[in-house]
C-alpha cells in the first residue's frame, strides 16, 4: 500500500529515502524512491551526444551542469509536492550508458574527450583482443579503446593513472573512490563469474601486452576495483555533496552503492537477475540480456557476455541504434501538421502512429528501413547511414510505413537474439521489456514479441527505467537481510505486488518478422553501397 503524502514527507525528512541517477543518451534522470521501493518524485535533464573530429562524445562541462541540473529538477519536484527539500538520504546510487573511454592522469586531468559507446573506431584492437583472450570483445568495451588508442600511439596513453566509464568518473567525484559495480565492469574488461573480478588469465595476458608496448602500468594499477551488488562502494564526501547540489543542503556521509551500467539497472528495473529471465531495454539504443544456465558453446562476435550486478554471466546483444531514426520520422509528421495550424501532442502522436502500425501488413508490404545513425557491430557496419527504401510494387502506406520502421528498431536485435535462442538453445522462461519503446501499450511490446518469438511482459515501472533500478539496487545495499541474493530482495521486496502485462507472440505477427529480416538482409548490401558513396 502506497504512503500519503504526509508520511512520505516525513520519509524524506528522517532521510530513508533512496536515489537513482542514470546518465542515459538522451536524458539524465533520477528518482527518489520511498523505503518500499516505490517512487516518488523525479528530475531529468536532456542532453545530446556530439559528433567532435569523429568522435562521438559529451563534454566534461556538459555532464557537470546536466549531472546538476537534473537534481536540482528532482528538487523542484520534490518541494512542489511535500514542499520539503532534501538533507539525508538512506542511500543512492549512479548508472550511466556502458562502456566508452574516460581516461585521466595523476592529476586527475582528463587527457582525451570522454569517447562513448556509440564510437566504432576500434575495429583492429577489439579483433586482436577477441583472439588474445578467445572471448568477443566489442568495439565499445573501454578494455578496446585502451588497446587502439596505444596501437595509433597517441602521445597521451603513457600519462594515464585511471581510466573509467562514464558511472565511475561520478562514482569517483561523489565518493573519491575508484570502483565500480560488476555488471558496469562487464563492460571493460571480461569478468570471471567464479571470482565475480576481472579474468585474472587476461589480465596477466594484456599485462604482457602492456609491458611489449612500453607502457609504464599494468591493468589493474589504472583500472578500478569490482564490486557486486550489496557492497558498500564508499559515502558521499563533502565535496561530492557541493559537486551534486549547489545549494549545499544535502549533507556528506550518505551511503553510496557500486555504481551500474544501464544493462545492470536493467536488469534490476526489470527482475531479470536470475537464471533463465531476460530483458530487453529499448531506447536510443536497444539491448538484450539473457542470464545464462552456461557459458556458450563458442565465440561469437554478435553475443557480449557480461554479467548480472550480481556476477551472473549474461548473453547480450547490443545495437547501437533504436528508436533515433525513428523519433526523427514522427518529428517530421509532427512539423507537417503544425504546418496546418494543428497543435500537437506528442504522447498522442506516437500513440496515434504506433497504434497505426499494428494494422499494417506483418511483413511491412515491401517496404525496408535502416535505422543506422551511427556504426551497428552485428551486422558489421562501422558507420551508418538512416535509409528507407521500397520495392516499386510495395504497399505504401502509413501502417506499412510505421511498422516498418518499429521493426526497423528492434531488427539488428533480433539477428543477434536469433544466434541465441535459436543456434545455441539457450533457454529463457521470461523477458520483460523496458524503455521508451514501451511507453505505448501493447505495440512496442507486440513487436518484441514476434522479434524473439516469446512471451514479453511490460511492468509497470517500465517507464520508470534505469534510475529506478539504480535506485534499487542501492536500497538492497542497506537493507538486505543477513545474506539474503539480489534475487530474492528483488523478488520478495520489489517485485512481490508488481503489476505486469504479458503478450504472447501472435504466429501470424512472427511469420511475417521474419520474412521481413529476410528482406532485411538481402537490402545491407544497398546500405553498404549508402555508406562508400557519401564518405
Amino acid at each position: 500500500m502506497g504512503y500519503t503524502n504526509d508520511e512520505i514527507k516525513k520519509i524524506i525528512e528522517e532521510g530513508k529515502a533512496v536515489l537513482g541517477i542514470e546518465f542515459g543518451s538522451t536524458r539524465i534522470k533520477a528518482v527518489l524512491n520511498d523505503d518500499n521501493n516505490n517512487p516518488i518524485a523525479s528530475g531529468s535533464f536532456e542532453w545530446e551526444n556530439h559528433l567532435e573530429n569523429g568522435i562521438w562524445t559529451y563534454p566534461l562541462s556538459e555532464i557537470h551542469d546536466g549531472f546538476r541540473a537534473c537534481y536540482k529538477d528532482l528538487i523542484k519536484d520534490v518541494k512542489e509536492k511535500y514542499a520539503i527539500g532534501i538533507k539525508r538520504l538512506a542511500a543512492m546510487g549512479i548508472s550511466a550508458m556502458m562502456h566508452g573511454y574516460v581516461v585521466f592522469d595523476k592529476n586527475d586531468n582528463l587527457l582525451v574527450p570522454f569517447r562513448t559507446w556509440r564510437n566504432t573506431i576500434t575495429e583492429e584492437a577489439a579483433s586482436k583482443l577477441t583472439d588474445l583472450f578467445d572471448y568477443n570483445i566489442p568495439q565499445r568495451w573501454s578494455i578496446a579503446h585502451l588497446y587502439q588508442a596505444i596501437l595509433n600511439k597517441e602521445p597521451h596513453v603513457k600519462d594515464i593513472a585511471f581510466q573509467t566509464t562514464l558511472a565511475g568518473y561520478i562514482h569517483y567525484r561523489l565518493t573519491g573512490e575508484k570502483v565500480m559495480g560488476v555488471g558496469e565492469a562487464s563492460g571493460m574488461f571480461p569478468i570471471d563469474p567464479s571470482t565475480k573480478d576481472f579474468d585474472a588469465v587476461m589480465v596477466e595476458k594484456f599485462d604482457k601486452v602492456l609491458k611489449d608496448e612500453g607502457m609504464p602500468y599494468t591493468l589493474r594499477q589504472i583500472f578500478p576495483k569490482v564490486l557486486v551488488a550489496g557492497e558498500n562502494a564508499g559515502t558521499l564526501t563533502k565535496e561530492g555533496a557541493a559537486f551534486i547540489d549547489e545549494s549545499g543542503e544535502l549533507e556528506a556521509g550518505i551511503p553510496i552503492a557500486p555504481c551500474e551500467g544501464d544493462a545492470g539497472t536493467g536488469m534490476a528495473a526489470t527482475n531479470a537477475v536470475k537464471v533463465r529471465t531476460g530483458n530487453v531495454s529499448a531506447g536510443t539504443s536497444v539491448f538484450a540480456m539473457v542470464v545464462l544456465e552456461k557459458n556458450l558453446s563458442k565465440v561469437y562476435r554478435e553475443v557480449d557476455l557480461v554479467t548480472t550486478p550480481a556476477g551472473d554471466l549474461v548473453g547480450m546483444i547490443h545495437c547501437n541504434n533504436c528508436t533515433s531514426d525513428l523519433n526523427a520520422w514522427v518529428s517530421l509528421f509532427k512539423e507537417a501538421l503544425e504546418s496546418y495550424g494543428v497543435e500537437v501532442d506528442m504522447t498522442k502522436l506516437f500513440s496515434t502512429l504506433y497504434n497505426k502500425a499494428l494494422t499494417g501488413d506483418e511483413n511491412c508490404g515491401g517496404l525496408v528501413s535502416f535505422n543506422y545513425y551511427s556504426g551497428e557491430g552485428v551486422t558489421k557496419f562501422d558507420e551508418g547511414r538512416p535509409l528507407f527504401i521500397r520495392e516499386q510494387n510495395a504497399k505504401m502506406n502509413l501502417a506499412n510505413f510505421m511498422r516498418t520502421h518499429l521493426y526497423s528498431s528492434l531488427a539488428t536485435l533480433k539477428i543477434g537474439c536469433d544466434i541465441m535462442l535459436k543456434d545455441e538453445g539457450v533457454k529463457v522462461d521470461s523477458i520483460t521489456g523496458h524503455g521508451g519503446l514501451f511507453k505505448t501499450k501493447g505495440v512496442g511490446q507486440s513487436v518484441l514479441a514476434a522479434a524473439l518469438n516469446a512471451p514479453v511482459s511490460v511492468m509497470e515501472t517500465a517507464g520508470e527505467g534505469g534510475a529506478w533500478g539504480m535506485a534499487v539496487l542501492a536500497s538492497y545495499m542497506v537493507h538486505k537481510e543477513n545474506k539474503e541474493s539480489l534475487a530474492d530482495y528483488l523478488n520478495n521486496k520489489v517485485f512481490a505486488d508488481m503489476k505486469a502485462e504479458t503478450l504472447n507472440p501472435e504466429p501470424a505477427f512472427v511469420k511475417g518478422f521474419d520474412e521481413y529480416i529476410e528482406s532485411y538482409k538481402k537490402a545491407l548490401a544497398v546500405e553498404e553501397a549508402a555508406i562508400k558513396n557519401t564518405k
